[in-house]
C-alpha cells in the first residue's frame, strides 16, 4: 500500500520527509481486493507488541518507506481496534528501536532505522562496557584498527579530487582549531567520514556513520589530553599524503598508526600509561 505526497506540505517539513495526504485512507480495516493491509486489527494481550511488529512488518516488506508518516494517535488507534494508550507505548517502543521519529507539530514518521538503530546499540554496549571497567572506548578503538586500515587504503584507490577537497578542508579547519574542542572535534569526523565516502559502499559508509556519536565522545576525550590533537593532526596529514598520492599501502600504514596514537591517548585519558611507540616527534603541528 502506498503513501502519495502534495508538494505543498512536503516542502514545509525536512527534506527527508515525505507527507501522506492519505493518512487515514491509508490504513483500512479491510484490505481492498488484490491489496495487502499494513495494519490489521490487534487481538492479543500485549497490544503494543503486535502494533511494534506490524509496523516492523510493514519497513521491511516495503509498505512504509523511510519517510512515510504514521497516522495521528487517535486515528491509528481507531484502524487498529486499540486504546491510545497502546498506540502511545508502541510509538515509544518504534523509537527507541531507531524506526520512527516524532516531530512536534508534524508527525512520527519512519526513519532510514538502518544506521540509527546500530548507532543506538554501540551507544548501549559501549555504556554498559564503560560502568566500573571503562571497558567500551577501548573496544571501540579495537573496532577501529578492524576496520579502518582497509577503508583508508581503499578510499586511496577510489578518491576523487572532491573527496580530496573535503579532506584537505577538514585538515585545515583542524590546523586553525586547535585550542577550538568543538570545532576541531566536528571537522576531525568530517576527514574520517570523507574518508569512509570515497570508498563509494553505501555499507561502510553506514557502519561508520552508525559510530559517529561513540567517535565524538572518544575525541572529546582525546583532546584534553596534553598534545593529543597535535598528534593527531601529524597523522591526519600522512593520511591525506597518503590520498593525494592514491597510495593504498601508505593509507593503511598511516591510518593504523593513527589509531594506535589514539589507542594511547584514550590510555592516557583513562588514567593509563602510554607506551609512547606511535608518538610523533615534536609539539604543535602546522600547515
Amino acid at each position: 500500500m502506498s503513501f502519495h505526497s502534495k508538494p505543498a506540505e512536503r516542502a514545509s517539513l525536512a527534506p527527508e520527509l515525505r507527507y501522506s495526504s492519505q493518512t487515514i485512507a491509508s490504513f483500512p480495516l479491510l484490505a481492498r481486493s488484490g491489496e495487502i493491509p499494513v495494519y490489521r486489527v490487534v487481538r492479543n494481550a500485549r497490544l503494543y507488541e503486535q502494533i511494534v511488529q506490524q509496523i516492523e512488518e510493514s519497513v521491511l516488506n516495503g509498505s512504509l518507506k523511510p519517510g512515510d508518516q504514521l497516522p495521528a494517535e487517535r486515528d491509528l488507534a481507531q484502524r487498529l481496534g486499540v486504546s491510545r494508550t497502546a498506540v502511545r507505548e508502541a510509538v515509544k517502543t518504534l523509537r527507541e528501536k531507531g524506526l520512527v521519529e516524532a516531530y512536534s507539530g508534524r508527525g512520527t514518521f519512519i526513519t532510514d532505522g538502518t544506521s540509527q538503530a546500530a548507532r543506538q546499540s554501540f551507544d548501549l554496549m559501549v555504556k554498559i562496557g564503560q560502568q566500573g571497567q571503562q571497558e567500551g572506548l577501548p573496544h571501540l578503538v579495537e573496532l577501529r584498527l578492524v576496520l579502518e586500515p582497509g577503508i583508508a587504503a581503499m578510499a586511496a584507490e577510489r578518491v576523487t579530487e572532491e573527496d580530496v577537497g573535503a579532506m584537505r578542508e577538514a585538515v585545515a579547519v583542524m590546523d586553525r582549531s586547535q585550542e577550538n574542542a568543538e570545532a576541531y572535534i566536528e571537522a576531525d569526523l568530517d576527514f574520517h567520514l570523507a574518508l569512509a565516502e570515497a570508498v563509494a559502499n553505501p555499507l561502510i559508509l553506514s557502519l561508520i556513520d552508525s559510530i559517529v556519536g561513540l567517535l565524538r565522545e572518544q575525541r572529546i576525550r582525546i583532546f584534553k589530553v596534553e598534545g593529543g590533537p597535535q598528534r593527531g593532526q601529524f597523522h591526519h596529514k600522512r593520511i591525506l599524503e597518503a590520498m593525494e598520492r592514491r597510495d593504498p599501502e601508505m593509507a593503511r600504514c598511516a591510518m593504523r598508526a593513527h589509531l594506535e596514537q589514539v589507542r594511547e591517548d584514550s590510555q592516557i585519558s583513562s588514567g593509563g600509561k602510554p607506551s609512547g611507540k606511535h608518538t610523533p616527534a615534536g609539539s604543535k603541528i602546522t600547515a
